[in-house]
């Protein structure tokens, strides 16, 4: 792999849209690997922020620091949201939901992972293509105000803690945490990147026209 020797440009992430989920159903390293269910949409979102637990030592040998040990935990994802449907919000947190009538009960969870994805974009325009494979979402919380004569409202706010899958995919030997596609060099076919969860082996090189 060959790096530019030199920055071609510089950047800020700016934009964030397309926010989906979808459940993973399975996720071993027998006959069923990774799967999942339907994507389906979540909110209007604002913002996104990951942070990723990290740590790194060095430890000594004759006297000097020889080997630096790194440790790479959770991701912990805030997503800002416009107001959750129900059913969406009973989906992402386990709590049951009643079709008939319209009902959030809560009260005890059902443990469910998703996968979640969206596209993010910087100042350049290039958009961000990303899943983060598996994870789990705790309970948001609502603030409700008095109507004034301000235009002030609420969202919500979901914390996603994301985590490695159990299944080793093919391409790199092991697990993942997400995939990231900026599509500014064109390599990537990522026309149907949303139509179902992609992984490190199911995303396509573009086809070339010979």
């Amino acid at each position: 792999m060959s790096l530019s020797p030199s920055l071609q440009k510089i950047v800020e992430f700016r934009g964030i849209e397309k926010l989906v989920a979808a459940r993973v159903l399975t996720d071993d390293n027998g006959d069923d690997g990774y799967t999942t269910g339907d994507v389906f949409a979540i909110a209007g979102v604002a913002t996104v922020e990951k942070e990723t637990e990290s740590s790194s030592a060095a430890h000594y040998y004759d006297n000097i620091p020889a080997v630096v040990i790194q440790a790479v935990g959770a991701d912990t994802i805030n997503l800002n949201v416009s107001a959750l449907p129900l059913d969406v919000a009973a989906e992402l947190t386990g709590q049951y939901y009643d079709e008939t009538t319209g009902m959030l009960v809560d009260g005890p969870r059902e443990e469910r992972y998703h996968a979640i994805g969206y596209i993010a974009k910087n100042t350049a325009g290039e958009e961000i293509y990303v899943w983060r494979l598996k994870g789990m979402f705790a309970i948001p919380s609502n603030t409700h105000n008095t109507e004034n004569n301000s235009t002030d409202a609420n969202g919500q706010e979901l914390t996603y803690t994301g985590v490695r899958t159990i299944h080793k995919f093919t391409k790199t030997g092991h697990g993942a945490n997400g995939i990231t596609v900026n599509t500014a060099k064109d390599l990537a076919d990522v026309s149907t990147f949303f139509d179902e969860v992609t992984t490190p082996d199911t995303l396509e090189p573009k086809k070339t026209t010979p």
